[in-house]
């Protein structure tokens, strides 16, 4: 599996050629190396609606004709608006093409222009034989411990930036509940109410079984 980060949460996963794109907030992305015309993938995955993770999803999807998979009211504020869909909720899982995707908790809100879309998620994504969690936007809590038992996670996606999401201090207890082979900080340093130092974060966990990587926007790694 390699997974691209362009910043934010934004993500692309590929593996076994298929890809998809996490929350594609790209227009507006001061960190983006890659602009919304140049995404070709089988999915859009996205966590919830605010403006910087729904972000270009419905634009993607039109361009690829590819599926906006999300919470129930999520998707269908996207169908109404051109794209195409495949609505799920939490603790349900589905195989598509690419992959598997379960939708887990997180605690976070989630609205767009015309109000609330339901719950805010998280992300669990199998793809080429690898498992990533990507919390999306959320603060720590205790069941993190029953997702990291359930799904063994090569590779957890975390925020770190604080003020919106869990801080560095949250993240790190998170990883010691997930137990991830590797982890990933996303979702700091786009704007300065979350700016935050991910080697603080590294050298919190220190010493500990994780392999912790800090990525640059446009960077890609192979778990």
């Amino acid at each position: 599996m390699r997974i691209t980060w362009q910043g934010h949460s934004c993500f692309i996963i590929e593996a076994d050629g298929k890809r998809v794109i996490i929350d594609p907030f790209l227009n507006g992305n001061p960190l983006a190396k890659i602009k919304p015309s140049e995404i070709k993938v089988d999915a859009v995955l996205v966590t919830h609606g605010h403006s910087d993770h729904l972000g270009d999803a419905i634009e993607i999807s039109k361009a690829n004709k590819a599926p906006v998979i999300g919470t129930f009211e999520l998707v269908n504020y996207c169908t109404e608006r051109g794209a195409t869909g495949h609505p799920m909720h939490i603790g349900g899982s589905y195989t598509f093409p690419f992959g598997r995707v379960k939708l887990t908790i997180a605690h976070h809100g989630s609205t767009t222009d015309t109000g609330p879309v339901g719950n805010p998620c998280g992300l669990i994504v199998s793809m080429g034989g690898k498992t990533i969690y990507h919390a999306g936007d959320t603060g720590l809590f205790s069941d993190m411990a029953l997702i990291g038992e359930i799904n063994p996670i090569d590779c957890a996606l975390l925020p770190i930036g604080d003020n919106f999401t869990m801080g560095i201090e949250d993240a790190i207890r998170a990883v010691g509940f997930l137990k991830p082979a590797a982890v990933v900080p996303m979702h700091y340093n786009t704007f300065d109410m979350i700016r935050q130092d991910p080697e603080i974060f590294r050298k919190g966990l220190a010493g500990k079984p994780v392999d912790v990587k800090v990525m640059k926007p446009g960077e890609s790694i192979d778990i």
